[in-house]
């Protein structure tokens, strides 16, 4: 695989940065962060399915996505949309609801940004509360998830490019 999920998650800090450079134009790779037909072919582990129960990909919309594994058992993800400027950035609350408390909130940032060869690279910031908040997170076996979903998106990025 030429392109590689970056994930840096710095001990005491409380923020995970992502980055991922993508073979495809940024309109593209950004529409598919914001169209449900697109982001449940795509987010979260290959062997989980994808429900959208809630897609409002504007300011102060909602989202709320819900992955089931094989035997059934359901984690959700939900939050609010600050701002949406297509295709540029995506700034929206994140909240795993398998978090033993509720109110776990992190402030994520998506930046998409077009590189040479009609390539994109998005970077994310996620903010959490605290330290243990986002170790909370990283504990979750967040990585494997991250690395699974872009996988993924490469593969229907492609698929996307050569059927247009």
């Amino acid at each position: 695989m030429t392109n590689q999920s970056k994930i840096t998650i710095e001990p005491g800090k409380q923020e995970i940065l992502i980055s991922r450079e993508f073979d495809a134009p940024r309109e593209l790779v950004f529409k598919a962060f914001i169209d449900p037909e697109l982001v449940v072919k795509w987010l979260g582990p290959r062997e989980y399915t994808m429900t959208v129960e809630t897609l409002e990909p504007e300011s102060g919309g909602s989202w709320r996505f819900i992955n089931t594994d094989a035997t059934g058992n359901e984690f959700g993800f939900h939050g609010v949309f600050h701002e949406i400027s297509a295709p540029k950035r995506i700034i929206r609350t994140f909240e795993f609801e398998g978090l033993p408390e509720k109110g776990h909130v992190a402030l994520e940032t998506a930046k998409f940004e077009v590189l040479p060869g009609n390539r994109t690279k998005v970077s994310f910031q996620s903010l959490f509360q605290s330290v243990a908040d986002r170790d909370g997170m990283a504990a979750s076996d967040m990585e494997s998830g991250i690395y699974d979903s872009h996988e993924r998106l490469d593969e229907l990025l492609a698929k996307r490019a050569t059927s247009n």
